[in-house]
């Protein structure tokens, strides 16, 4: 008989330092409802586009498999639809020390949408990293360069303020629009689905995350074993939570009240050495 075919392996994350310098360089999060961040990168992409024309066993646990190293970057690829239709490129930059977390992210677009509508969205997450993961202080989205939305956590007075508006009350284990992608990890119940309590910088609330179950992905980046989420509402966001790479997000989908899609899939993945 002839032999059989070698089994494919997953490909091994680059381990790599990088340099304090290069946070600023980064990448825009999943996209909860209720927040319309990208709205304009896919009213561009989609004037553009006129004009242009096997399920893997998962960790016994998720917390143990996963552990932020002190510097990271995810690189993406940023597409309308699922057709491969690229519109942008973005990026996820992360550093710890001293107790501290910072992420910042970068989303901005490229080639012939750029020509219609230049974007360039920013936003940054910094708190503490405790026994529970992350506890944010404050998020800031900037878009263009200037401050559009933020929120300020006061963990002593259990508040939260969204922007100018008056605090109101915190929830133990609040995140904000980009630091709950890399709390996701530390929370082992998001396999049975769960409720987060979210800030977003427009508004603070709960937001429920349904689990989809496990996908193998085939990604630039290569191949993934993935937790399928999905956070329902006007506006639906699907992450692809990563088990092989620290339980990271590799692909985030959005899609609008008008049915059109965001869609960013990562191209590298690169972490220091422990």
């Amino acid at each position: 008989p002839p032999p059989k075919p070698r089994p494919r392996t997953k490909p091994a994350a680059k381990a790599v330092p990088l340099p304090t310098e290069q946070a600023a360089d980064t990448a825009v999060p999943p996209l909860l409802p209720g927040s319309d961040v990208a709205e304009d990168v896919v009213q561009s992409a989609a004037k553009a586009s006129a004009d242009a024309q096997t399920e893997t066993p998962a960790p016994a646990s998720l917390a143990d498999a996963h552990k932020i190293p002190e510097h990271g970057r995810v690189n993406f690829r940023v597409e309308r639809g699922d057709q491969g239709f690229e519109i942008g490129t973005a990026r996820h930059v992360w550093q710890i020390a001293d107790g501290r977390y910072r992420i910042e992210s970068q989303l901005e677009t490229t080639g012939l949408v750029w020509l219609f509508k230049a974007v360039r969205i920013e936003m940054v997450s910094r708190g503490e990293m405790t026994a529970e993961g992350l506890r944010p202080d404050d998020f800031v989205v900037r878009r263009n360069g200037a401050v559009r939305e933020r929120a300020a956590f006061d963990w002593q007075q259990m508040t939260v303020r969204i922007g100018d508006r008056a605090p109101q009350a915190l929830d133990r284990g609040a995140q904000d629009l980009l630091s709950f992608n890399y709390q996701l990890g530390y929370l082992p119940e998001v396999r049975q689905g769960m409720v987060l309590p979210l800030a977003t910088g427009k508004k603070y609330g709960q937001y429920r995350l349904e689990v989809l179950g496990d996908e193998v992905l085939e990604l630039p980046a290569g191949t993934m074993r993935t937790l399928h989420l999905r956070a329902p509402g006007a506006n639906t966001t699907e992450l692809w939570l990563a088990y092989d790479y620290l339980m990271l997000p590799v692909k985030i989908r959005h899609l609008d009240p008008q049915g059109e899609s965001l869609v960013q899939v990562a191209t590298e993945i690169l972490m220091s050495p422990e």
